[in-house]
């Protein structure tokens, strides 16, 4: 199963919410952690997940954003209302270097009843913790974040369902995106890993960021497979480079060469709807927002991964 990681900011909310069904028929548990103050775009994204029967894990510990260290309003507005009954969601607790044992347990005691994930996003005591849990029932998912927790550390668990997060995604400066990179081949191997899922950040990356500086140059990111179905990403980089002017006119120079590779005889690209409409924003020559265009490409990732998985 596919587990990719969105922070619950606007236009990955509405990537989910335009995806349900997809997310609901083709093995993708989506993890979610809130970071606006401002539920109600993400009411409407566990809504719209609960009206498919999408199976999706909701951080409750968020570590980013207007929610951490403030989780009230989760529980009061979404868990205890909007997903009273639902059987297809667990509850996501992230275990980082600030976390504690006793809280850890604490919270896995005092939410016996509800299936839980844990997160391991750095935390240190993997061995103490891995003891702890013995004691417990509800745990059903572990799902470490690559670059935070080791192989050592991951052996200490066991008899619950394990799942890996690779970061795909380089984080630069959009001028200096090379053509192409790899990205990840985790999808192919993670069973190798002695996992049962895999992840990543999608075209985002790990790193949060509430918002983006001027945007000096324009880059659409494509994720797509080669003949031994290793994934690399495509990146395709406005001509100019040097000033904030102009977005628009940049992304069209992004665009156009988009619309170039897509349509080549010998493109690797999958023919995803979302790249369709990127094919119809070029022939009305439209620049929709920078936001928009990386949900089209969140979008285009989701579908290469559910093309390749296939229905559940």
């Amino acid at each position: 199963m596919y587990y990719p990681f969105f922070r619950g900011k606007q236009n990955e909310l509405i990537t989910l919410r335009e995806r349900a069904e997809l997310i609901a028929d083709n093995n993708i548990c989506p993890i979610i952690e809130p970071v606006k103050a401002n539920l109600s775009s993400l009411k409407k994204t566990v809504v719209m997940l609960r009206e498919h029967n999408a199976k999706f894990i909701l951080i409750v510990t968020p570590q980013h954003g207007e929610l951490k260290n403030n989780t009230l309003p989760l529980f009061d507005e979404l868990i205890q209302k909007d997903l009273e009954g639902y059987d297809n969601f667990l509850l996501g607790y992230i275990a980082n270097a600030n976390s504690n044992l006793i809280d850890i347990k604490d919270f896995i005691d005092e939410y016996n009843e509800l299936p839980i994930a844990l997160i391991h996003y750095g935390f240190l005591k993997g061995k103490d913790l891995s003891d702890v849990l013995l004691s417990v029932s509800n745990v059903k998912k572990h799902i470490f974040i690559e670059n935070f927790s080791g192989k050592l550390y991951q052996k200490h668990f066991t008899g619950s369902e394990r799942i890996l997060i690779r970061d795909g995604f380089i984080k630069r400066k959009n001028a200096d995106h090379p053509t192409n990179e790899h990205f990840s081949d985790l999808h192919v191997t993670y069973v190798e890993e002695g996992m049962n899922g895999f992840g990543d950040f999608l075209i985002v990356g790990d790193e949060y960021m509430e918002s983006g500086g001027p945007a000096y140059a324009v880059a659409i990111h494509l994720t797509y497979l080669d003949d031994e179905k290793d994934m690399f990403i495509r990146h395709f980089v406005s001509d100019r480079t040097n000033t904030p002017t102009d977005p628009a006119g940049k992304f069209l120079e992004a665009l156009n060469k988009l619309k170039i590779e897509i349509e080549s005889d010998d493109s690797p690209v999958f023919q995803s709807p979302a790249c369709e409409e990127f094919k119809n924003l070029h022939t009305k020559a439209h620049f929709p927002g920078l936001g928009y265009v990386k949900k089209l490409s969140m979008i285009h990732h989701l579908e290469l991964i559910a093309d390749y998985l296939g229905p559940e």
